[in-house]
């Protein structure tokens, strides 16, 4: 029983709730887009440009703000700040009254969610164990992005906005995340949250960090990987909806089905790569990716078209190997925490802003399946780099 109630599990629970009302958060909009773009009057580019302009906000602020708190020592008010701040503007989201108020409100919390995901995952690291790494890691995106983020948010929200209008909806998204910081307060240790080599290097490290071979390359495949993802995940809903016909009740099952599907795969894949080493957990899962937009477009009515999306859509699981472990086994000790921010802001910023904004762009103007078939390019693009990466696992850089 002491085994289980240590504080590597706590902390392990503690971040993944955390990620939780983080995703909840994040992705609300995702599903709610069906209400909100009929009620506000939103196009596919504008939709697009919300996603963009949150990853955008927390791209910059998820290097920037991760590296000025790692150089100051102030990643316990930082990471507390943040989830009390993004919490609040999930009800700026519900009190949007046109595109461009929600798009503020979006900015503000991509602002303030920026530096949670980066300093979580460096404090789930120092206090696994060795032999736990990537497990711990895949618990936390499994729980956080997975269960709460793509399993209980679309069941929950848009259960929410059937009944009682999709404002209500993210009014009650914000409420879980002022609770977890509350409780954070109290629980997480100060060693947990000290900066490494403050005093040597107080800089933002970008030219050191980008001589390490697994920065250079892993942050050009956790682009494709984020990119592969922000293709699809603001605009399947609605393509779901209105271009393959489904009612909403089949539309809410089949987004809680895929987050099942996310939190196996990031379950599996980062634990598996605890056993078999990263780039071969990697190369299954990415493999796997590339078929996921095919089998939506191209298997939609038949008995396989669910399944088959089930089975490809495992390569989201990649995305706590390629965030957070591959770019931490890259680089010391002291570089950790800049490493983590730095990639997990260049992806935001590829994947996550220019993507879904170039996604949604030709979505309109040339076909509504567009953005499918940037995902698939991405997912092949991802196999070239991973090709360039060293494996790490159980590697100690200096």
């Amino acid at each position: 029983m002491k085994k289980i109630f240590t504080y590597e599990n706590g902390i392990v629970s503690l971040m993944s709730l955390t990620f939780g009302v983080l995703f909840f958060d994040r992705l609300a909009l995702n599903y709610l887009v069906p209400y909100v773009a009929k009620d506000l009057s939103l196009n596919n580019l504008q939709i697009g440009l919300l996603a963009a302009g949150l990853s955008l906000a927390w791209a910059f602020s998820s290097y920037f703000t991760t590296a000025w708190s790692e150089t100051r020592n102030k990643n316990k008010i930082t990471f507390i700040v943040a989830i009390f701040i993004f919490s609040i503007c999930s009800f700026g989201s519900g009190l949007a009254i046109g595109f461009g108020t929600l798009l503020a409100a979006r900015l503000v919390m991509g602002l303030a969610e920026g530096p949670v995901i980066p300093l979580a995952q460096i404090f789930v690291e120092r206090e696994s164990s060795p032999s736990r790494l990537g497990l711990n890691v895949g618990i936390v995106q499994a729980v956080g992005g997975a269960l709460f983020g793509s399993i209980l948010a679309p069941v929950i929200l848009i259960q929410i906005a059937e009944n009682m209008g999709w404002r209500t909806a993210f009014y009650i998204a914000g409420i879980p995340g002022l609770l977890i910081g509350a409780i954070t307060v109290f629980y997480l240790r100060k060693s947990t949250t000290v900066s490494r080599g403050i005093e040597s290097h107080k800089g933002f490290n970008v030219k050191e960090l980008w001589k390490y071979n697994n920065i250079k390359w892993g942050t050009l495949l956790a682009c494709c990987v984020f990119g592969w993802w922000f293709a699809t995940i603001p605009f399947i809903t609605k393509f779901f909806t209105d271009v393959q016909g489904m009612d909403t009740g089949t539309m809410q099952k089949t987004m809680g089905l895929l987050g099942v599907a996310m939190l196996i795969s990031s379950l599996f894949f980062p634990g598996i790569s605890d056993k078999i080493g990263r780039k071969k957990a990697l190369l299954i899962a990415l493999s796997l990716g590339v078929f996921y937009p095919f089998a939506v477009y191209f298997l939609n009515g038949s008995g396989a078209h669910l399944p088959v999306m089930l089975l490809t859509y495992a390569m989201v699981g990649t995305i706590p190997l390629v965030a957070a472990i591959v770019p931490s086994e890259a680089v010391p000790n002291r570089l950790k925490a800049k490493a983590v921010g730095f990639v997990t802001a260049v992806a935001e910023i590829v994947g996550g802003v220019l993507v879904p904004a170039i996604a949604g762009g030709l979505s309109d103007t040339i076909h509504e399946s567009a953005f499918l078939w940037i995902a698939a390019a991405l997912a092949v693009l991802s196999l070239f780099f991973l090709s360039k990466l060293q494996e790490t696992k159980g590697k100690v850089v200096e």
